[in-house]
């Protein structure tokens, strides 16, 4: 039964990260930002690996 339970928290982890993931293209459209929560906190966009984004 707790390994039932460890499954299904797991699971409802899993698809509640992957619901809030996307991208957010850069002004020239040649590169994107990939993040997990929020695109504010996008790691390669606090670096400025792509340039500004397109807003």
């Amino acid at each position: 039964m707790k390994s039932l339970v460890k499954l299904f928290v797991l699971a409802a982890v899993v698809s509640t990260l992957s619901g809030c993931t996307g991208s957010v293209y850069n002004k020239e459209k040649n590169c994107d930002y990939t993040y997990l929560l929020h695109p504010a906190i996008s790691i390669s966009k606090m670096i400025g690996g792509c340039g500004p984004a397109e807003k």
